[in-house]
């Protein structure tokens, strides 16, 4: 069975080159490149990523990812950050919390051991439970969150 992370991954490389204008066009691209997906899954990772549709310069228009925060991070879709001695819980808006994820994981903050995500929380392991307190004071700085 295919990663739908891989499949992810693939289909974010695709939407920054911006040059397909209907989800047939982006399920042929991730087929060339390995990744059999249907409509309906493509228009599921399309809303996890935040991906829309934009107009060119031409009038045409394609997939592409939204623009998020100077630093890459969606912050839009964090509601709040909150943590223990040994875990951080990053809460998100409904169905956001893989893209989040995906997008931590992309940052390569350090620190991160590692996430796990469900539909609205992502759960961020630090490498050592001494860094937790720090980590969860840069990941609220990262969102916009510092006073929380």
């Amino acid at each position: 069975m295919e990663s739908s992370k891989a499949r992810r991954g693939a289909l974010r490389k695709l939407l920054a080159m911006g040059q397909a204008s209907t989800q047939d066009e982006l399920c042929k691209m991730l087929a060339d490149r390995g990744h059999r997906a249907t409509q309906s899954t493509v228009s599921r990772d399309l809303k996890l990523l935040g991906a829309q549709r934009v107009q060119r310069e031409g009038g045409e228009y394609v997939y592409h990812l939204r623009t998020a925060a100077p630093s890459g991070f969606p912050t839009d879709m964090v509601v709040g950050i909150d943590h223990n001695e040994v875990a951080i819980v990053i809460r998100t808006r409904v169905g956001r919390a893989q893209a989040v994820g995906l997008e931590l994981d992309a940052l390569r903050v350090a620190g991160v051991l590692g996430t796990l995500a469900g539909d609205d929380t992502v759960v961020v392991i630090p490498k050592s439970i001494a860094q937790t307190v720090d980590l969860a004071r840069r990941l609220r700085e990262l969102v916009g969150l510092a006073g929380a």
